[in-house]
């Protein structure tokens, strides 16, 4: 009753799974998951070929591919190749702000060279009263110039969006405008792409 059951007794079974194994499956049955499409396989294919096994060696290509990235989005900066442009500056209202800001003069641009001449004239202030006075009255004059004009700047620029975009979402393209405002026309990133009148 308890015995182990013999080698004749257990042999049949092992024929079964043998012969089950070498039947070929039938290609109507299911496989249990989808077919992969042919794309699909083929980047997973290219994706086990490229990808190394080595943590040096995969932190060694991430750091290039970085470093291409970058050597890119700085070529792009400078030409203002569309493609490789950062997401700030992607896309056609980004770029039509860019041009609107860059055909106009506005006062916010020469901000730093007139901090640099009333930092000056308020050193001297120092030993002289009246040029005291007179630094802090230009920087008064400036600041509320700049209001203005940036004021003046974010009205146009919001009538302009409006009517040539108004399908396209235009968060914080102004404020982008008038950021750009504020630096120096030779050194704007990316570059200007219109000249000083010249109407987008």
């Amino acid at each position: 009753m308890f015995r182990s059951r013999s080698k004749d007794e257990k042999a049949p079974t092992d024929k079964v799974t043998a012969d089950l194994a070498k039947q070929p499956r039938d290609p109507e049955a299911p496989k249990g998951r989808p077919t992969p499409k042919r794309s699909e396989a083929q980047t997973q294919r290219r994706r086990a070929a490229t990808v190394p096994t080595d943590r040096k060696e995969a932190s060694k290509r991430q750091r290039e591919a970085r470093r291409s990235d970058l050597a890119r989005q700085r070529e792009a900066l400078a030409s203002g190749d569309e493609r490789y442009l950062p997401a700030r500056d992607k896309g056609p209202v980004r770029r039509f702000v860019r041009d609107f800001v860059d055909s106009r003069f506005a006062i916010a641009e020469f901000f730093l060279p007139m901090a640099v001449v009333i930092l000056v004239l308020s050193l001297f202030g120092n030993a002289n009263r009246s040029l005291q006075n007179i630094s802090l009255l230009l920087w008064l004059g400036v600041i509320i110039l700049i209001v203005i004009d940036s004021v003046g700047i974010w009205i146009r620029l919001r009538k302009q969006l409006n009517e040539r975009f108004p399908n396209e979402p235009k968060r914080g393209a102004i404020a982008y405008g008038l950021m750009r405002t504020l630096q120096m026309r030779r050194l704007r990133l990316p570059k200007p792409q219109v000249k000083r009148g010249e109407r987008p």
